[in-house]
């Protein structure tokens, strides 16, 4: 559905803080408008003021995000309808001044918000595009990355519902920390059984003597 689209307001917003690391990046009202990516007029609305507001609804997020990821379905859905009811928004029919090879407009449905701050008009959208996400391709869509120490939330698009990274990056670390961990256990193992040769031998050779 066109309207998932707007789930990647979530996901940024959850994303920039990296709470295993200590790391939030959402320090400035600068910061703040850079979320809004191409919405610019949005932006523009926000103010010192949103950084906390922003932070707690980024907490709120995560929340619905970790229940996801933990399986609980109903605590993840009664979270977002919460926001939902928080921050409502009104689905409009936009075409966006973009027309077709007829000249005709392309329309689709578009997500418009009638925010007292920045932060309202954000979470309005964050938690519609991601309440569409869910009911059209699942709850267990939702996840928190498994690649320690790293918790970025990502959605899971792949047609075998097998994604367990937000990028590449955390994918391959992952493989290469359980390769190392398979060798050292492999390792361990060789120690040990020669460990156990070496006291069976000189056990054998004291009873010879």
């Amino acid at each position: 559905m066109e309207l998932a689209y707007y789930s990647d307001y979530a996901v940024r917003l959850v994303n920039s803080e990296d709470p295993a690391r200590g790391k939030d990046s959402l320090t400035s009202v600068e910061a703040v408008r850079d979320l809004f990516g191409s919405h610019q007029e949005a932006a523009r609305r926000a103010t010192d003021a949103d950084v906390t507001r922003f932070r707690s609804v980024r907490a709120r997020l995560r929340s619905v995000f970790e229940a996801a990821n933990d399986g609980d379905e109903s605590t993840a859905v009664n979270l977002l309808n919460a926001l939902l009811l928080e921050f409502p928004v009104s689905p409009q029919i936009s075409g966006h001044d973009v027309r077709d090879d007829d000249g005709r407009p392309l329309w689709h449905m578009h997500l418009a918000d009638h925010p007292s701050n920045a932060t309202a008009g954000y979470a309005a959208i964050a938690a519609m595009g991601l309440a569409f996400h869910l009911t059209e391709y699942g709850v267990d869509r939702l996840g928190l990355c498994e690649a320690s120490p790293c918790r970025n939330a990502y959605l899971d698009t792949s047609t075998n519902r097998s994604r367990r990274y937000c990028s590449d990056r955390c994918a391959t670390r992952a493989n290469v920390a359980a390769y190392r961990a398979r060798k050292r256990l492999e390792a361990d193992r060789s120690a040990s059984t020669g460990r156990t040769a070496d006291s069976a031998q000189r056990s054998l050779a004291n009873g010879e003597r």
